[in-house]
C-alpha cells in the first residue's frame, strides 16, 4: 500500500487551484436542470481537519487556504457549508465539494482504494445520490462508464507517487474517452523539478486546455506549481481557471 497522505498537505495552495477550478466547472455544469454525473479516480477522504498534527507538521494550509479570505464563489460556498457541519479548521476535498455543490438529479462515483482513506470517505459522505467503491480507480471509472446521466465530469487526481502513473493517467484518459465521448476530465500534476508532468502531457494525444500555476510553497522546496489539463472542456470553461487566479490572488501566480 502507498504511503501518501493528503491530511498533511490539505487546503495547500495546490489544493487552491485544483478546487477553485473544479468548482467553477461544477458551476457550469449544473446551469441546466439535466442531471449530470461525477466522478472520481482517487477520492480520499472526502473531508480534512487543519488543525491536526498531520496538517500542522507541514504548515502547507498556511500558504494556502488559511492566507486567503476567499470572496464569493462556488468553492466559498462549500467551504462555509462545510465549517459549519464541522467547525472552523475543516476543509473539503474535492469528493465533498462536489456533493455540496451538485444536486439531487446528480449522481456521484468515488473510487478509493486505500483502507483507511476508503473508511473515511464513507463516513464523511453520506448521501442518496453518492456511490463509494473501493476499487482502483482507474478500473472502475471505466467499468462504470458511459454512467447515467451521461453528462459529466471525471476528476483525475493521483498522488503520483509511481512515477508511471503520468502515463498510466493519459493512457487511462484516452480509454475513457473511447468508451464516453461525452465526458469532460479534468486531470491535475505537480511541478516538480523533475517535469514529469511532460509525459502526462506528450502521452495524452488528445485536444486539451492546459493550465499552470506557480506558488511558494515550502520556500521552493518540492512542489513549485500546479498544473491541470482539461480534456472536452464545456463552454465557458476558461473563464473558470481564469477565475481562480483572481480570487487565490497573490497566493497563485500564472
Amino acid at each position: 500500500m502507498l504511503s501518501y497522505q493528503h491530511s498533511y498537505h490539505a487546503g495547500n495552495p495546490a489544493d487552491l487551484h485544483k478546487h477553485l477550478v473544479l468548482a467553477g466547472l461544477l458551476s457550469l455544469l449544473t446551469r441546466k436542470a439535466r442531471g449530470i454525473s461525477y466522478l472520481e479516480t482517487h477520492a480520499g477522504r472526502g473531508l480534512y481537519d487543519l488543525g491536526t498534527p498531520e496538517a500542522l507538521k507541514t504548515g502547507e494550509a498556511l500558504e494556502g487556504i488559511q492566507a486567503l479570505i476567499l470572496p464569493d464563489c462556488p468553492l466559498a460556498t462549500a467551504l462555509a457549508h462545510t465549517r459549519t457541519r464541522h467547525g472552523s479548521n475543516a476543509y473539503p476535498g474535492s469528493p465533498l465539494i462536489a456533493q455540496t455543490l451538485l444536486r439531487p438529479q446528480d449522481q456521484l462515483h468515488l473510487m478509493e482504494l486505500h483502507p483507511a482513506e476508503y473508511r473515511g470517505l464513507r463516513l464523511n459522505l453520506r448521501a442518496e445520490n453518492t456511490a463509494i467503491h473501493k476499487r482502483d480507480g482507474y478500473e472502475g471509472v471505466l467499468a462504470l462508464s458511459p454512467p447515467k446521466p451521461r453528462k459529466g465530469l471525471v476528476l483525475v487526481d493521483p498522488s503520483y507517487e509511481v512515477k508511471t502513473e503520468y502515463i498510466q493517467a493519459a493512457e487511462f484518459t484516452r480509454q475513457l474517452m473511447a468508451k464516453w465521448p461525452e465526458a469532460t476530465v479534468l486531470l491535475w500534476y505537480p511541478l516538480l523539478p523533475a517535469a514529469r508532468h511532460v509525459e502526462l502531457i506528450d502521452n495524452l494525444k488528445l485536444p486539451y486546455f492546459r493550465h499552470e500555476v506557480s506558488f511558494a510553497l515550502k520556500d521552493g522546496q518540492g512542489m513549485t506549481g500546479s498544473g491541470l489539463l482539461l480534456v472536452n472542456a464545456p463552454y465557458g470553461a476558461e473563464k473558470a481557471f481564469k477565475k481562480a487566479v483572481e480570487l487565490a490572488r497573490p497566493l497563485l501566480r500564472a
